[in-house]
């Protein structure tokens, strides 16, 4: 503890943001920056950029993390990664060990703070098993007690608990609704998923249907935008009433996709008449789009596009999932509010903004 002590007392505070590269590590180096932290960006293919040091490790390989963090002293720790795999036992072993071998090879460090991104499958349940079982009420609430199937974010959660009682850290868990936010090459993008749909509807005629079901049409939900995740893990991180505590992250507002499909569609310039609503059953996109993402390197050529390979923007098959569920989805955010954490974001507003980034990027037309 006279290391954290120390560290307090000079005020320098050095992130390691790991996962820097997907949607939230992105947002999460970002703000760091703005705030004048010294970052270090942890990813598989380091990047450095102004006040960021990029760091290149494999997160399943303890020998790379050892060697890459030896001569690392992070204060705090920012664990935005995860790795999908065939099941959910493999998804625990994997994931629960990516937590336990990184913070093991930070032993030496005078760690203060380890903040750990999840998310609402902490309620709703693994992929195999998603809403399959008895789920708490909506709105989802913090101290909701686990479902009784196992759960790789229950496994990321007791490996943080367990190095937090050994090292001397204190730790925040952070369960975020869909995130939106900019990144390229992510398994789970929604933002950029349905940009990109837009685009083939545009380009190729198509209509610009909803893909999921009555009950995400017509029931309440709400999303996390990137940056307010970001905001809520710094804060935590650096407040007293964020220590060791789990809290839910969603922007503030809620929406039913009914109204929010033509608001987007209108963002993305898709022609009213060629916009679809839900229309008696689920229209998922990786069968909707199956024979069009053909198209992509064409239309990639002929605006100049950055990326023609599409399975690096597009990840249908989470948009299905989240799209496709047949249940009412919405979070409290009451607790983080009563700790003093107020950040607040209109969704609508979010993916403005988001798809805004993306034409300026050259990544959508």
């Amino acid at each position: 503890m006279t290391a954290h002590a120390n560290n307090s007392a000079n005020g320098s505070k050095t992130a390691l943001v790991v996962g820097a590269s997907g949607i939230t590590g992105s947002a999460l180096v970002d703000q760091l920056s703005r705030d004048g932290w010294e970052v270090l960006a942890l990813s598989r293919r380091a990047t450095t950029s102004e006040n960021v040091r990029g760091i290149a490790a494999d997160l399943r390989d303890r020998a790379s993390l050892r060697a890459a963090l030896a001569a690392e002293h992070p204060t705090h720790v920012f664990f935005t990664a995860w790795q999908r795999q065939a099941t959910e036992v493999e998804n625990i072993a994997v994931n629960g060990a990516m937590v336990r071998d990184l913070l093991a090879a930070l032993a030496h460090a005078p760690l203060e703070h380890v903040a750990l991104v999840t998310g609402l499958k902490h309620y709703l349940g693994p992929f195999e098993a998603y809403a399959a079982g008895k789920m708490p009420d909506t709105p989802f609430r913090e101290e909701a007690a686990r479902l009784d199937t196992p759960n790789f974010y229950y496994a990321q959660e007791d490996e943080l608990f367990a190095a937090a009682a050994l090292q001397g850290f204190t730790w925040s868990v952070h369960r975020s609704h869909t995130v939106i936010g900019h990144a390229v090459g992510n398994a789970m993008n929604m933002g950029l998923t349905i940009a990109v749909q837009a685009t083939l509807a545009k380009h190729l005629g198509l209509p610009f249907v909803f893909p999921g079901s009555a009950a995400q049409w017509n029931g309440l939900t709400d999303m996390t935008d990137a940056g307010v995740l970001a905001e809520q893990m710094v804060w935590a991180s650096t407040e007293p009433a964020g220590r060791d505590e789990a809290f839910n992250i969603v922007n503030g507002d809620v929406f039913r996709w009914r109204w929010m499909w033509p608001r987007l569609a209108d963002l993305l310039g898709v022609p009213a008449d060629q916009v679809v609503g839900f229309a008696g059953e689920a229209r998922p996109l990786e069968m909707q789009m199956a024979e069009h993402v053909q198209h992509w390197p064409a239309i990639a050529a002929e605006y100049g596009l950055i990326e023609s390979d599409i399975s690096r923007l597009a990840s249908w098959w989470h948009t299905d999932a989240d799209l496709g569920r047949e249940m009412e989805v919405v979070t409290d955010m009451g607790k983080s509010r009563a700790a003093g954490f107020l950040s607040f974001r209109r969704t609508d507003q979010a993916f403005a903004d988001l798809f805004d980034r993306y034409r300026a990027d050259r990544l959508i037309p």
